[in-house]
């Protein structure tokens, strides 16, 4: 049998090991700055019937087909379908309203236009959320930030800093805001110890069933 393959060590001052099979199968660890190699070779082949389960997982999963930008074809907005629609007399290339409604001698840019609109969502609806958990449990935050990221949901950085994949915004409302919590945990827990889950548990009683859906779905999060 073939060895597993570290397609990217991540280092950074986090304080152990994660091991992070990704929706395209490939294999990402994520490390202490200063961690050798061979240790982490080493770990990657005592974990190998657990790697190689998560592989065998993801890639029994249907294909997500390419979309087309089509009429009828659906996308996803805070986990719900909505349907778009091509029209030939629109007053803007793209608006929301129950629908997406794509401004015909705009097709060619739908999936551009798509893209601005659900980072636009994400900039303006995840701060918000971020703000309002941070309020209901008396925590103080610094920035913000909504990046590009692929692999990483959220992240805290220097000062607490906070940070977050706009593609969350296709998630289920549970969902985005059980990674929000995750990462609001982190201000005061950097590492997943046993602590950090009892606060993200204390402060999203369902966090469970959210982690459980971000990684059985995280394929359909995108464009």
């Amino acid at each position: 049998m073939d060895p597993i393959k570290i397609h990217r060590v991540i280092r950074s001052r986090r304080r152990t090991i994660a091991l992070v099979v990704g929706s395209d199968a490939t294999l990402i660890v994520r490390a202490p700055m200063h961690t050798p190699m061979d240790y982490i070779e080493s770990l990657v082949r005592k974990k190998l019937q657990w790697i190689r389960a998560k592989i065998a997982q993801v890639e029994s999963r249907p294909r997500v087909h390419r979309k087309r930008f089509v009429n009828g074809e659906s996308f996803l907005y805070l986990g719900d379908p909505y349907r778009l629609r091509i029209v030939s007399d629109a007053e803007a290339p793209l608006v929301f309203h129950k629908e997406f409604v794509l401004a015909a001698e705009h097709q060619s840019r739908a999936r551009a236009l798509l893209l601005d609109w659900y980072k636009r969502e994400a900039r303006r609806k995840i701060p918000d959320r971020v703000t309002w958990h941070a309020h209901r449990i008396g925590m103080e935050i610094g920035p913000v930030k909504i990046t590009e990221a692929r692999k990483r949901w959220g992240s805290c950085g220097k000062g607490n800093s906070l940070n977050f994949s706009w593609r969350l915004i296709m998630a289920p409302l549970p969902v985005l805001d059980y990674v929000v919590i995750h990462e609001l945990a982190h201000t005061i827990e950097k590492n997943h110890c046993r602590s950090f889950w009892s606060k993200v548990a204390t402060m999203c009683p369902t966090y469970h069933s959210s982690m459980q859906w971000l990684k059985k779905n995280e394929h359909l999060l995108q464009v």
